[in-house]
């Protein structure tokens, strides 16, 4: 190798080493900053805004949610974590349309559904319709790492969830509602009404993730299933963007591509979380649509946009939490 030639390849190297250790110290520099963001449903609360107790027994349920995936993402757990298991305490606590809390189908049965997704190479998992799955978002992350598959459902997807080692339950153990308040009632026959929790975070490592867990409409027709579980609709996340998770009318959520549609502006547009989301709540209001999302960008930023009165919700940024429930 002549002198020349080898002095461009140190100096290539050297090059190299000096990048690498920029981009280095800059992963270092963000080991120390973390959010997670949540919801409980975004709907009407006419009862709530009128019950100071009540609405003390909300806030005490979402700050010990938002607690949970706070503790695993500031000793460095990954976001996917945080939200599995942020998501699960709300799909075990009857408050929320979830898990537990699930509202009831015009067969008089609960009927579930859950997705989640990984920021870092978009892959996701989701089920839909299970009845007798304990927890809904464990079983759609199951779907994600252990088929090849994205979304399963009712039987195909409760027989997955028996193989995976999952717990399994009675249907009964979600009937948790007064039935005779809630069968064969519609959404537009409640009063008050919400549905649907969901998660999203950015971890030490800056990688995000989403996901989003349901009940459904009340009253919903057999076999009917929301956005929740339709990855783009009523959840998304990828670290060149942003992470989303959805509540409201589901069909709404699929037809105009909700979660997506804020990321893709991102992208896009090159505009903010805040306008991009801003944008799409407005677009859906246009359109007669209902609810609310949550979104946490690659930088740590976040927003909750709603166009319902009330959007159970709380944020922690890097241990700094704060809940909230009206506008």
């Amino acid at each position: 190798m002549s002198i020349r030639l080898f002095s461009l390849v140190l100096l290539f190297f050297s090059f190299s080493a000096r990048l690498c250790g920029q981009t280095l110290s800059k992963k270092l520099n963000n080991t120390t900053s973390y959010t997670i963001v949540i919801h409980g449903g975004a709907g009407v609360m006419h009862a709530l805004s009128k019950d100071a107790s009540k609405r003390k027994v909300y806030k005490k349920a979402l700050l010990h949610a938002i607690t949970i995936g706070d503790s695993i993402l500031e000793n460095g757990g990954s976001s996917l974590d945080a939200v599995e298991k942020t998501i699960r305490y709300m799909e075990d606590n009857p408050l929320f349309n979830a898990g537990r809390g699930a509202v009831y189908s015009s067969k008089g049965i609960n009927e579930l559904d859950a997705s989640i997704m990984s920021g870092i190479n978009c892959k996701a998992g989701a089920v839909g319709g299970v009845t007798i799955v304990k927890h809904p978002i464990s079983a759609a992350r199951a779907v994600m790492e252990k088929t090849k598959h994205v979304l399963l459902v009712t039987k195909g997807a409760e027989e997955f969830a028996k193989n995976a080692g999952l717990e399994i339950v009675p249907k009964t153990y979600f009937q948790t509602r007064k039935r005779n308040s809630y069968k064969g009632k519609t959404e537009l026959d409640l009063p008050d009404k919400w549905g649907t929790v969901g998660c999203v975070a950015l971890d030490k490592s800056g990688h995000l993730a989403a996901g989003t867990s349901t009940g459904g409409l009340s009253g919903k027709k057999w076999g009917r299933i929301g956005d929740s579980p339709i990855i783009g609709a009523g959840t998304y996340a990828d670290d060149k963007s942003c992470a989303v998770s959805c509540t409201g009318i589901g069909e709404f959520f699929i037809r105009y591509s909700i979660a997506f549609d804020i990321s893709a502006r991102m992208k896009y547009k090159h505009i903010s979380l805040e306008e991009s989301a801003t944008e799409v709540i407005r677009e859906l209001t246009d359109n007669k649509g209902s609810g609310g999302i949550i979104a946490v960008d690659n930088k740590g930023n976040f927003t909750f946009r709603f166009n319902t009165p009330g959007m159970f919700r709380a944020y922690s940024k890097n241990g700094q939490k704060e809940v909230f429930i009206f506008k």
